[in-house]
């Protein structure tokens, strides 16, 4: 085979610098290339060339493992995040207990913060994607936010009794989607403001823990509020009437 038509033949000169058999490897390379010009620079100012000379292939490696430049974005894309169908099953067993199923659902936001700096530029990517959309924004909204919502709606309606969502259901469902999105949009600010709390060699567990307690909290401050409209007299007694919750694990 030619360097011209070997797909992981590094471009910067007339022959590589040293063979490049395994494929696989040069794959990878693209990979990681891609997310991280796609994510500082977005999908239309990233060009083929950028992507081959950064993963150190033959320009031809990128229609050869991915078709073309928006093959290779929709990898860098959707790989990294694993099953949506996956993430589901974390929490939506209707036998956990509302920590475990919540601790579950959390799981799915805080995976990316255990893979660094990739975990951290597949954010970026995202960011980029919803500012300057190719499609695939909407395409991960209808495969994996919807799902995941409605999911967690489900989990809501079973610990609260409800027969059917209503519009606070879904409220509190986005309120407690919220906690956890901002480790990730609001990561700059938050190494600003309280840089300690990333720090910790287990931050990821704790912020889980964390996250947890709170949601419980949440949900159970919404299911006394809709019980204590429903109560005659005084609603402030209202919380005194409802079954415990099982209380979260804070604990590792």
């Amino acid at each position: 085979m030619t360097a011209t038509t070997d797909p992981t033949f590094t471009p910067s000169g007339s022959r590589p610098a040293s063979p490049r058999a395994d494929g696989e490897a040069s794959r990878q390379r693209l990979m990681q290339a891609g997310l991280r010009l796609f994510a500082l620079q977005g999908f239309a100012r990233t060009s083929i060339r950028e992507l081959a000379l950064a993963a150190e292939v033959n320009v031809a490696a990128i229609s050869y493992y991915f078709g073309d430049k928006a093959g290779l974005y929709r990898a860098v894309f959707f790989e990294p995040c694993g099953n949506p169908a996956d993430d589901i099953a974390r929490f939506a067993d209707p036998a956990l207990p509302l920590a475990d199923a919540l601790a579950g659902f959390y799981q799915a936001f805080l995976d990316p913060l255990s893979m660094g700096e990739d975990g951290y530029l597949s954010v970026k990517l995202r960011m980029h994607e919803m500012l300057e959309p190719t499609g695939l924004w909407n395409e991960e909204i209808r495969q994996g936010i919807q799902p995941m919502h409605d999911a967690l709606v489900a989990l809501l309606c079973r610990h609260m009794a409800l027969s059917e969502p209503d519009d606070d259901t879904h409220r509190l469902a986005v309120c407690l989607s919220a906690l956890a999105v901002h480790l990730h949009v609001g990561r700059d600010v938050t190494d600003v403001v309280a840089p300690q709390l990333n720090q910790p060699a287990d931050a990821v567990q704790q912020w889980g823990r964390f996250l947890t307690v709170q949601a419980v909290a949440m949900v159970q401050a919404d299911h006394a509020r809709r019980v204590a409209s429903q109560l005659p007299g005084d609603p402030q007694t209202a919380a005194q009437l409802l079954p415990a919750f099982p209380t979260p694990q804070t604990q590792p």
